[in-house]
């Protein structure tokens, strides 16, 4: 039978932790609350949750240090990626591009409607396919190599190679990097691509397409330092090079 959803909660404010609890637990999910980054450390160690809501401003450490430690920790484990989601009364534009460059999948600020929280947080589940907790396993299907490509995708386990080199994706680069891939040469604009691979295109901004195909740019150089695999179309958009080296 499969499990409810964990959903770990590193909150210090207790009214809020409550809010959450009351309404994940209505919709089925399991919450977890932490009121310190150590705590939410140690639980995600004893078990990694579906998903985790960090705010960024806790007592013992910064939610977006919280959110790279537990990700070194989820790689350690060698599990599949935890997605999470920043909550916090910080509403400026870049403390919101931060959080997204370092590969959260939402952002959410402080006020906000707890049953919305909530449909966001089964968007992400459901689009990173961990909706039906972790006893749920489909058995992944074989890589398919795209022809005369460096690229190797395999969707199941929603991974990409660049140059026989597995990268280490958010779930927003891997939407950017397959799209991208998939349509060699094809322009998409930043609103297509907003569109395509956001939850929700309207809660979104210009910037965020822009950060993170920065960050996804860094990865792919740091495999083939001297291939420039996404080629920029000032005022329009952005593409995949045609013409990349079979081999570095």
């Amino acid at each position: 039978m499969l499990s409810h959803p964990r959903i770990l909660i590193a909150e210090d404010e207790s009214g809020i932790a409550d809010t959450l609890q009351y309404v994940l637990k209505t919709d089925g999910f399991v919450p977890v609350w932490c009121a310190t980054a150590e705590e939410a450390i140690a639980q995600f160690a004893a078990e990694p949750p579906a998903l985790a809501i960090l705010d960024v401003g806790l007592p013992d450490m910064n939610g977006f240090e919280l959110f790279k430690r537990l990700q070194a920790l989820n790689r350690e484990q060698g599990g599949p990626e935890v997605p999470m989601l920043f909550l916090t009364a910080r509403s400026d534009e870049i403390d919101r591009v931060v959080g997204l460059e370092l590969g959260a999948d939402d952002y959410v600020a402080k006020p906000f409607s707890p049953r919305e929280l909530v449909a966001r947080v089964r968007t992400i589940l459901r689009r990173s396919g961990r909706g039906n907790g972790h006893s749920a396993s489909i058995a992944p299907a074989p890589a398919a190599a795209l022809p005369a490509s460096p690229f190797v995708l395999d969707a199941e386990r929603m991974q990409i190679r660049y140059y026989g080199r597995l990268l280490e994706l958010s779930r927003y680069e891997y939407g950017l990097l397959k799209l991208l891939v998939q349509r060699p040469g094809r322009v998409f604009t930043r609103d297509e691509l907003l569109e395509l691979v956001w939850d929700d295109a309207s809660e979104s901004f210009d910037r965020t397409v822009d950060a993170h195909i920065k960050t996804l740019r860094a990865k792919l150089r740091a495999v083939a330092p001297e291939v420039e695999a996404i080629r920029t179309l000032r005022g329009t958009g952005y593409a995949l090079n045609e013409e990349l080296p079979p081999s570095v």
